[in-house]
């Protein structure tokens, strides 16, 4: 699996950009803010439909244009697909396969897998649970297309039932339709709930064994799948919540309200780690991803790591390197001398400067 090309128009601070890909490691380097990230996170929208900034559509268009447009070239088992998108600002994104347009932004899902790296990673143990959230589904909808419909699915009941409690304040007599919405709401959080214990049980087997090797063979290191309620017992907490919900107008009960907790010798990292030992963790973490989508879908997947080593010391970058010498890398940085220096294969060494892209 890798990609193959890129083409861009007013996509940020790129007016046009075309730029072609070999199946090993490309490095983009140049100073701060010269757009190698809007690079990364190009491939990243087209792969996934979300920026890895969280960024809206109307943001990554260029300023002064009304629309901008993506075209990914990708391979996989060794057959060519090309993703077209075309962000619209206020209007949802026009996506294209092969040519032929797709309803759902879910059915892009699962032609391409990418993991995306950067020095916010190295926070995700200690920054709040919607982040943690936002790594498990992100992860899990690329890998499973029914957990993706699931979540998309949650989601928009869970707006509706949070809707609905705000009216019934003004007007009571529509308690009762609130049972319409919870029905749905249990039966796509229990299926929620199933895959992501599921999720964090196979990233618990793989994450011991490199991190046991991060660390030297000293540390032991487990994720806790921490669920604001249980399949079994999501329906009886959203009853006993009611009331609750009704008096602050948004649901309480669910598992859009779940987290992780990582533990280092059965002591929690988030609050008891030191700075190292959460930077490890998550580095395991990124890794313990990578692999487990080589597992799940027989290839590697493509891996973009946005100026991260300069943000790890000299044994985590070792072994980071190490562990990614048959991936597809697309790498930024200000400078290149650490790959160099490592007579790492590259592929590609490309400046970047303003917008522009000039192959060395």
């Amino acid at each position: 699996m890798y990609v193959r090309s890129l083409k861009l128009k007013n996509y940020r601070n790129y007016d046009k950009l075309h730029i072609h890909f070999d199946k090993g490691t490309t490095i983009l380097y140049g100073d701060n803010a010269q757009g190698k990230t809007n690079v990364l996170e190009s491939v990243y929208l087209a792969v996934t439909t979300k920026s890895h900034r969280g960024s809206k559509d109307k943001e990554i268009i260029q300023f002064g244009e009304n629309e901008a447009h993506v075209r990914l070239k990708v391979v996989k088992h060794d057959v060519e697909h090309r993703i077209d998108m075309h962000l619209r600002g206020l209007k949802s994104k026009g996506i294209a396969v092969d040519g032929i347009p797709i309803k759902r932004s879910s059915e892009l899902l699962g032609i391409c897998n990418v993991v995306f790296f950067s020095p916010e990673d190295l926070s995700l143990i200690k920054d709040s649970p919607s982040d943690r959230r936002r790594f498990m589904n992100m992860e899990l909808c690329q890998l499973d297309k029914i957990y993706c419909s699931d979540y998309v699915n949650y989601n928009n009941v869970l707006n509706q039932r949070n809707s609905l409690l705000k009216q019934i304040y003004f007007r009571p007599d529509l308690n009762d339709t609130l049972d319409i919405w919870d029905e749905q709401l249990i039966d796509h959080g229990r299926r929620l709930i199933k895959s992501r214990r599921e999720f964090v049980e196979m990233m618990n087997d793989i994450m011991r064994d490199i991190h046991l090797r991060l660390s030297g063979g000293k540390e032991n290191v487990r994720i806790d799948y921490v669920m604001n309620t249980t399949e079994e017992g999501f329906a009886d907490e959203l009853r006993a919540k009611r009331d609750k919900d009704l008096k602050y107008q948004t649901t309480q009960v669910g598992p859009h309200r779940d987290d992780l907790a990582f533990f280092i010798n059965d002591i929690d990292v988030k609050s008891y780690g030191s700075q190292g030992q959460q930077r490890t963790t998550a580095l395991s973490l990124k890794l313990s991803e990578i692999r487990l989508v080589r597992e799940m879908m027989r290839e590697n997947p493509i891996l973009l790591l946005d100026d991260v080593m300069s943000e790890l010391d000299s044994n985590r970058r070792e072994y980071l390197l190490d562990s990614i010498k048959d991936i597809q890398t697309i790498v930024t940085c200000t400078g290149y001398d650490d790959f160099i220096n490592r007579r790492m294969k590259i592929d590609n060494i490309y400046r970047v400067e303003n917008g522009a892209i000039m192959a060395k």
